[in-house]
């Protein structure tokens, strides 16, 4: 049962899942008051910790302290709630790459108790239509500099009465900038509920309807109490950087949520490319990074370009599987631990981890404290040990998507089946698989296309590669890889017939792929992660 909301505007909370839905949450351990904001816990908190003449963000050549960053908020709140009209519960779009000045919007939108909807600069008009529909947006923060695609979806839309421009840019002078500039740095944020809603995130790597996925007050300081403290250690001498956008919520809860909460320093890069973030590791003296496997390898290949990444105590992998030729190389040339770990928009962030002192390579790890997992086949029984099933998990943070009948196909029985297959060992560990629908059944064997991969990258030719299962009409399916060669390696059939019996050397013979594509490149998120439904498409149409 919800605690009385604050929000004036109930959109959100009248469109949760029915309670019989909804998974089992495991709140044991995360105790907080209930009335709670987020963003005073993430920003005006740590001034009374102590911590406000200490750097909370940098980004486009400027630094901000914890005192400024409060102030920030505080007069673009005044902005929002007395310029903008913006009430608790309203929703609240905002546009911009990763930089200091989205992570100020969205914590103003959020004390003012709006809900917010971070959005990727790269999406379309009418991606962006799909959303404004789903979450009833009427007011839109945007980049002054990516106003481009939001114009055409105000000007067709019913719904979004009002886009207002701010400067993502150092000078931050747009339209939302003026407004708050004579404003009063104090500002008291709205008292929500610890389970008032204050994030729909969307979900990405998807095609036709979007889901929007619900996430409460409360839940944006459990990943951070849990997870980040956990997991990573964080204490307020660490610096952030990484790759994932601040609109999808690994890269909230890594570039901004994790930080800020413990009073720490998050670099913000709108090009997050492999040889940008090494300058800013070497510049910043960064602590912790975040970012994908294929950025990491790319990273490896331009180590001995500068001075060493000394500075770095942990890495973090996500997005998709760590392949153990990486997790090697990158130990080996770093000496820093990379931590491989699975988590879900459904669930906020990462959910099952290696830890400091625990990691290994083809590993994903142990779940996070509050957290529990099994691995079971359709019917919800649980496998034994060692073989192959579904993924379920449940603990204080869930899957609830916005009014959404395909809640039904991700929660069962109380558990969250996200999607992944994976084996649990005896020792209690948990190795991934594949994604579901990325297994390959070829005359009769089940086959992992993430393990057919790691086997390839072994190999010294292979930059990277992505494996699919191609239709087969004596076989029904047969692994099939689309492969990036490195450097001055000729794409031809020899090289083709030594990376077949190279993976026959590596694993079960019965894998390797019986077909094998040269490409220049793989089709990738904003994040790294590859998109094998693509090459799927594109090679391989429904009739």
């Amino acid at each position: 049962m919800n605690s009385p909301s604050a929000h004036a505007d109930t959109f959100a909370r009248d469109r949760l899942p029915p309670p019989e839905q909804q998974p089992d949450f495991l709140l044991e351990g995360f105790d907080y008051p209930a009335r709670l904001n987020a963003a005073v816990e993430l920003c005006d908190r740590l001034v009374e910790q102590g911590h406000g003449e200490r750097v909370a963000l940098v980004g486009n050549g400027r630094s901000r302290t914890y005192r400024e960053l409060v102030e920030w908020t505080n007069r673009l709140a005044h902005a929002l709630v007395e310029e903008l009209g913006v009430r608790p519960g309203h929703r609240v779009l905002i546009r911009s790459a990763n930089n200091p000045a989205l992570v100020a919007c969205w914590l103003a939108a959020t004390k003012a108790g709006a809900v917010v909807i971070n959005t990727m600069p790269m999406l379309r008009a009418g991606e962006l239509a799909r959303i404004v529909d789903k979450a009833q947006v009427s007011l839109a923060l945007c980049d002054s500099r990516l106003l481009e695609e939001l114009e055409p979806c105000a000007a067709d839309s019913d719904v979004l009465k009002r886009v207002v421009a701010f400067d993502g840019s150092a000078n931050h002078d747009a339209e939302l900038d003026r407004l708050a500039l004579d404003k009063s740095a104090s500002f008291t944020a709205v008292p929500t509920a610890a389970d008032d809603v204050a994030l729909l995130g969307f979900t990405s790597g998807t095609t036709g309807k979007p889901k929007a996925t619900v996430h409460y007050h409360r839940d944006l300081l459990i990943i951070a109490d849990g997870y980040a403290r956990e997991v990573l250690r964080v204490t307020p001498d660490d610096v952030f950087v990484g790759s994932p956008p601040l609109a999808f919520t690994f890269g909230l809860g890594g570039l901004a949520i994790f930080p800020l909460r413990f009073g720490a320093t998050a670099v913000l890069l709108e090009h997050a490319t492999p040889p940008n973030m090494m300058a800013i590791i070497r510049e910043h003296r960064a602590t912790v990074v975040l970012t994908a496997p294929t950025a990491y390898r790319a990273m490896l290949s331009h180590l001995e370009e500068g001075p060493p990444l000394d500075s770095l105590r942990v890495a973090v992998s996500a997005g998709e599987t760590l392949p153990p030729p990486i997790y090697h190389d990158w130990i080996r040339s770093t000496g820093t631990p990379i931590l491989d770990g699975i988590g879900a928009t459904e669930m906020l962030h990462i959910f099952i981890s290696n830890r400091l002192d625990d990691h290994r390579p083809g590993c994903t790890g142990r779940p996070v404290t509050g957290y529990q997992a099994k691995v079971v086949d359709e019917a919800m029984r649980e496998l034994p040990r060692g073989e192959v099933g579904r993924l379920a998990v449940r603990g204080p943070t869930g899957c609830r998507y916005l009014a959404d009948p395909r809640q039904r196909n991700y929660v069962r029985d109380g558990w969250n089946i996200t999607g992944d297959a994976f084996t649990q060992d005896d020792e209690g560990y948990f190795h991934f698989a594949a994604r579901s629908d990325d297994m390959i059944v070829s005359a009769g064997y089940n086959i992992a296309g993430p393990e057919v991969e790691a086997a390839l990258l072994a190999h010294e030719s292979v930059q990277e590669c992505a494996v699919i299962g191609a239709p087969n009409g004596e076989r029904g399916q047969i692994v099939e890889a689309f492969v990036v060669l490195s450097p001055g390696v000729e794409p031809d059939e020899d090289c083709a017939h030594r990376l077949q019996e190279f993976v026959k050397q590596t694993i079960a013979p019965y894998k390797y792929p019986r077909s094998i594509r040269f490409v220049e490149a793989l089709p990738k998120t904003a994040t790294g992660k590859i998109q094998r439904f693509r090459l799927r498409q594109e090679h391989y149409p429904d009739p």
